[in-house]
């Protein structure tokens, strides 16, 4: 399964769902190794050091710094990760409404993290796609 492609099908069917919990994003130097116990969502290795996208108590738990709180909404819909236009299109509507987004393309499904006190707003704007 190659996943969709057509940009006014994606948008109209996405059936976005607000996932339970609160994200944070960790950064780790390449020569930490303290987080091997942790349970990460998701990682990125940059030159930088290493991206962590932890639940808020997860991070809390070992005293990692994180500088802002996140929803994670979940695109049900399985989305080409050659799709074109996807996310623009979201990303483009949530900055008309002045909202901060980090989107994370996985093999099936596009992952959303929204400042976590604008979580119900930014649902209200991803449900007017299917209108």
């Amino acid at each position: 399964m190659s996943g969709e492609t057509n940009l006014s099908y994606l948008l109209g069917s996405m059936q976005p769902i607000l996932r339970q919990g609160e994200y944070v994003f960790c950064s780790l130097s390449h020569q930490e190794h303290g987080y091997a116990q942790l349970d990460p969502i998701g990682f990125f290795r940059e030159d930088e050091g290493l991206t962590l996208i932890l639940e808020r108590e997860q991070a809390d738990a070992v005293s990692l710094s994180y500088t802002a709180v996140f929803c994670m909404i979940t695109l049900s819909i399985h989305s080409s990760l050659e799709a074109v236009g996807f996310l623009a299109a979201i990303t483009g509507k949530l900055a008309e409404h002045d909202m901060s987004v980090n989107p994370i393309s996985a093999y099936y499904h596009d992952h959303l993290f929204v400042p976590a006190g604008r979580a119900q707003e930014a649902m209200a704007l991803l449900q007017e796609f299917a209108k």
